[in-house]
C-alpha cells in the first residue's frame, strides 16, 4: 500500500482537493471517476494528504464521500485528512459523525463561505468573526481536530485569528495568481503574503496556503513567502491530473515545493 513514503521531512506538505473529482463524477450515475481512486493514486504517489470541502448543496463531495476518505485515510496513518467549510452550515455535524466512527481527522479548515456561494473567495474577519468563532474552534478542539482559518493576507488579522484559539491560517492565494502576468503586481502581493504570513508566525499560528496555486506560481509563492506548512491545491492540480495522470502530477506539485527550499 504505502509505496511511496510520505515526505516528511519537506517544509511544505501537499494536500490534495479532490472536490472536482467528485464534480465530475456527479455529471453521471456511475460513480466514475472514483474519489477513493483518485484520493488513493495521489497518495501512493506522495501526497501528504487529502482535502475536501463537502458543501451543503453537495454539488461535488457528499456525504458518503467524507466516509469512504475516512476508510482510506485510515490506511495511510502518516498521512493527514483536511475538511474545508463553513462551521456554521454542515461541517460540524460531519466531523462529528466522522470522529464517533473512529475515523481519522486531523484538520478542519474554516471558510466563510454561503451556501451558494460559486467557489471561497474572502477570508474571515476580525474583530467582527471572533465571537461566534470562538465556541465552533472550542468544539473542533474537543473533536481532536486542529483548526486553520481561510484569512486574507492581512498582517493585522494574524493575532487576532490566534487569540480566538486558531491553530493555523490558511492564506487565501487567488489575488496572487490573478497578478501572475502582472510582474509588478505579483511582486506587490508576495510582499503581502510575506508581512501576513510573518505576522501569523509571531503570534503563534503556521500556516498554510491555497487557491488557485499551480506549477507555475508555486515554487515563488514558496520562496517568497517561506515557513508554509501546508498548500492545498485542488483546481489546477486536477486539471493537470487530465493531462498527465494523478500520480506524475502530484510528483510534478512535490517537484515545485522542493525547488523552493
Amino acid at each position: 500500500m504505502n509505496a511511496t513514503p510520505t515526505a516528511s521531512h519537506r517544509r511544505t506538505a501537499l494536500s490534495v482537493n479532490v472536490n472536482k473529482v467528485a464534480l465530475l463524477r456527479n455529471s453521471r450515475h456511475l460513480g466514475i471517476p472514483s474519489v477513493v481512486r483518485a484520493a488513493t493514486l495521489c497518495l501512493q504517489a506522495g501526497a501528504d494528504g487529502i482535502t475536501i470541502h463537502p458543501r451543503p448543496d453537495e454539488r461535488h463531495i457528499r456525504r458518503h464521500d467524507v466516509f469512504d476518505l475516512g476508510h482510506l485515510m485510515a490506511e495511510w496513518p502518516d498521512r493527514e485528512f483536511n475538511i474545508e467549510g463553513n462551521p456554521f452550515h454542515n461541517l460540524l455535524d460531519v466531523a462529528d459523525e466522522l470522529v464517533r466512527q473512529g475515523l481519522p481527522l486531523h484538520q478542519l479548515t474554516f471558510v466563510p463561505d454561503a451556501v451558494n456561494q460559486f467557489t471561497s473567495d474572502h477570508g474571515w474577519c476580525f474583530p467582527d468573526d471572533a465571537e461566534r468563532l470562538g465556541p465552533v474552534i472550542a468544539r473542533a478542539h474537543a473533536l481532536g481536530a486542529r483548526v486553520s482559518l481561510f484569512m486574507d493576507p492581512l498582517p493585522e488579522q494574524m493575532a487576532a485569528a490566534r487569540a480566538v484559539g486558531a491553530d493555523r491560517v490558511e492564506l487565501y492565494t487567488e489575488p496572487y495568481a490573478a497578478a501572475w502576468a502582472d510582474a509588478a503586481a505579483r511582486a506587490a502581493h508576495l510582499q503581502r503574503y510575506r508581512a501576513a504570513a510573518e505576522a501569523a508566525q509571531a503570534a503563534g499560528l503556521a500556516v498554510n496556503a491555497g487557491h488557485d496555486l499551480n506549477r507555475d506560481n508555486l515554487t515563488d509563492f514558496l520562496r517568497a513567502v517561506p515557513g508554509v506548512a501546508e498548500v492545498s491545491i485542488g483546481h489546477a492540480l486536477i486539471a493537470d491530473a487530465l493531462e498527465l495522470g494523478y500520480a506524475e502530477t502530484v510528483r510534478a506539485y512535490l517537484r515545485c515545493i522542493a525547488a523552493a527550499d
